[in-house]
C-alpha cells in the first residue's frame, strides 16, 4: 500500500506533465524524443529451492530516449538513459548483507509480515522501433545497467527483542554484480505498450550467491 501511495501520485503528475508537453512540442520534436515509464512486476528465475516469492513484485523504470530515424522509413534506432527499480518479496531474509557469500534464510510464517530486497540501476537502453501508420508500434532492444543501490527491508519479529511489528532496513548487499544486461520488447498502440525485459546476467556474483535474475513484464506509458 505504501508503494501505491507513492507511485499513483507520481503517475498522475507524469501523465499531466506529459500531456502538457505533448501539446507544446512540435511533431518533429515528438518524433525525435521519447519519454516514458514502465510499470512492471518481476518474475524471479533460479531462486533457491526453499524460497517462495510473491506473485506480484512491483517495480518501475523511467526513461528518456533520442530517436534516430532510419532513412525515410517509419523505423527508428533509439538510445537513452533511465532509472530502473526492482523489488523481490519473499519468505526469506538475507542472513548477513556483508558476507562474502549471500545466503537467504527461510522465515517462520508467524514471525514476519514482509521481507524484500530492492535494487536500483541506472540504465542505458537501445531499441529499434517500427511505427505503423495506424498507431501500432513494435520495439526490440537491449539494455545495459549499472547498480546504484541495493538494500533489504524486513517487517516482523526480531530475535532477541520484544515480539511485535518491527521495521528493519539495511543498505548495500555484498557480492552483487555491478553490471546487468538483457533484452527488451515492446508492442502496443500509440502511448500505451506492453513491455518485457529478459535479463541474461545474474544479480549475484557467480559462486557468491544464488544465480537469480528477473524477467520483467508490464505496461509502458509514453506521453510523448
Amino acid at each position: 500500500m505504501k508503494n501505491l501511495k507513492v507511485i499513483l501520485p507520481l503517475l498522475f503528475v507524469f501523465i499531466f506533465i506529459g500531456n502538457t508537453q505533448s501539446q507544446v512540442l512540435s511533431d518533429e520534436a515528438k518524433r525525435k524524443f521519447t519519454v516514458g515509464v514502465d510499470f512492471i512486476t518481476d518474475i524471479w528465475q533460479e531462486k533457491p529451492a526453499d524460497m517462495d516469492i510473491r506473485t506480484i513484485n512491483q517495480g518501475f523504470n523511467v526513461f528518456g530516449m533520442y530517436n534516430f530515424q532510419l532513412g525515410e522509413s517509419n523505423s527508428d534506432f533509439s538510445a537513452g538513459l533511465g532509472i530502473d527499480n526492482h523489488n523481490m518479496y519473499s519468505d526469506t531474509r538475507i542472513e548477513n548483507l556483508n558476507a562474502d557469500t549471500i545466503v537467504f534464510v527461510p522465515l517462520g510464517t508467524n514471525i514476519y509480515q514482509r521481507s524484500k530486497i530492492n535494487l536500483t540501476y541506472v540504465s542505458i537502453p537501445f531499441e529499434v522501433k517500427i511505427r505503423l501508420n495506424n498507431g501500432v508500434k513494435f520495439g526490440a532492444g537491449f539494455k545495459v545497467r549499472y547498480l546504484l543501490s541495493s538494500k533489504d527491508k524486513y517487517v516482523g519479529d526480531v530475535p532477541g527483542e520484544a515480539k511485535g511489528r518491527t521495521m528493519v532496513k539495511r543498505k548495500t548487499i555484498n557480492s552483487t554484480e555491478d553490471w546487468a544486461y538483457g533484452f527488451t520488447l515492446r508492442m502496443g498502440y500509440k502511448s500505451v505498450n506492453l513491455f518485457g525485459y529478459y535479463q541474461i546476467s545474474s544479480i549475484f556474483e557467480k559462486g557468491r550467491g544464488p544465480q537469480m535474475y528477473p524477467i520483467s513484464v508490464g505496461i509502458t506509458l509514453t506521453p510523448f
